[in-house]
């Protein structure tokens, strides 16, 4: 039987976490570095999310000028100082490029779930690229930020997207109807999730 935390240890629990998330430090893997955006980030944040193909399954528009690419920029610095839930750039380690972000959507301290959304320039797609990233930020969110349950959702008409979290470890749990309103029309998502329960096993598996 699992012993209930106490009052102390719980709050030193949640601190962990809490500080986890507000203060993530750079992730890094074989061939990309996570790290904060910022606004020398611009050129390359707009290079990319130009494109409408980008675009397409996310729930931002395609830049239509770098002042776009500035504007959430800098959104995302009042992300950093009121300590929200925000994004990693994903910064290609051979060119030194911004190609993509991910990051937690949301974060319930009380359940130790969270949400995790990505993007990636097109010219850099199935190349095992976002499963790199997306690795990379489970394992944090099991590891660093005490997590118990890891979800992520992608638009029914983007398979590629349930892919990498498949690869993952993640487990398609079903499809929340009309759940997303883009341009006008409700659309269809499809939920995966894994457990840290899940995660563990996996981890010795590969191991073994």
């Amino acid at each position: 039987m699992r012993r209930a935390l106490g009052k102390r240890e719980a709050q030193v629990r949640d601190m962990l976490n809490l500080d986890a998330l507000v203060n993530p430090p750079p992730l890094e893997s074989e061939r990309i570095l996570l790290r904060r955006l910022n606004m020398r980030d611009a050129t390359d944040i707009f290079e990319y999310s130009r494109d409408p193909e980008v675009s397409r399954y996310v729930l931002w528009d395609a830049h239509r000028s770098i002042h776009d690419s500035r504007a959430y920029l800098r959104y995302l610095q009042r992300q950093y100082r009121n300590n929200d839930p925000s994004s990693w750039g994903i910064q290609l380690r051979e060119t030194g490029h911004i190609i993509g972000t991910i990051g937690y959507m949301w974060w319930n301290q009380e359940y130790r779930s969270a949400e995790v959304g990505y993007s990636l320039s097109r010219a850099y797609w199935n190349r095992g690229l976002m499963t790199e990233a997306l690795r990379e930020v489970i394992r944090f969110g099991f590891d660093r930020m005490l997590l118990h349950r890891i979800e992520a959702q992608h638009e029914v008409e983007n398979p590629a997207s349930g892919r990498v979290m498949e690869k993952c470890g993640m487990r398609r749990e079903g499809v929340l109807r009309e759940y997303i309103l883009k341009n006008g029309a409700f659309e269809d998502a499809v939920c995966c999730g894994i457990l840290k329960s899940e995660w563990l096993l996996a981890q010795r598996a590969a191991q073994r």
